[in-house]
């Protein structure tokens, strides 16, 4: 005996209308990175407008600077290149996650990149608002401006290519600062 439509489940009854409905639309599941998403959009700094790049590396340098006065100074660039190796195998992990699940090959809004190459341009560098701000500005120029070899360095692939070239831009002005410092040029 075939069961009528009547003691069939709703769901064998129901037409599939999921056909040419992309899966996240249609229901179906697709990975989700929320922890990826927040590290890479540094707690969704990402997303401010204009100019998102420059919005992580200024919310890197105030968190930095606000950390950095609660250490001890003998430990500071220790820690400093310590947030800086964490930043960026944390960083290049969500920035190729977040990278392939937006289809973009480097993002504007996957921030951690400026966020890693900030405190590279931080490390030994004492504290003040001129230094810090020097350091924000000279970083920004570098990252903009990508002299060789940071543009290859972005094709690398994915997550390395996002947050390594950034890193190069903050050893660029990580050296001019040093430079500024020693030769007393940027008076504290």
């Amino acid at each position: 005996m075939k069961p009528d439509a009547a003691t069939q489940p709703a769901a064998a009854t129901t037409p599939d209308r999921s056909a040419g409905v992309p899966p996240a639309v249609a229901g179906a599941s697709r990975p989700r990175f929320g922890w990826a998403t927040i590290v890479a959009t540094f707690l969704g700094i990402g997303r401010i407008k204009p100019g998102p790049g420059t919005w992580g590396s200024v919310a890197a340098v105030l968190l930095w600077a606000a950390i950095s006065w609660q250490l001890p100074e003998t430990s500071r660039t220790w820690a400093t290149i310590a947030a800086v190796v964490i930043v960026t195998v944390i960083g290049i992990r969500a920035a190729t996650l977040v990278a392939r699940a937006s289809g973009v090959k480097d993002p504007q809004f996957v921030v951690i990149d400026e966020v890693a190459g900030q405190l590279v341009a931080l490390i030994a560098v004492p504290l003040g608002w001129k230094t810090f701000l020097a350091s924000l500005i000279l970083f920004r120029v570098f990252d903009i401006l990508k002299p060789p070899p940071i543009r290859q360095l972005e094709r690398l692939p994915e997550g390395v290519g996002i947050v390594i070239d950034d890193l190069g831009a903050g050893l660029y002005a990580l050296g001019i600062m040093h430079l500024m410092l020693h030769f007393r040029l940027l008076i504290q």
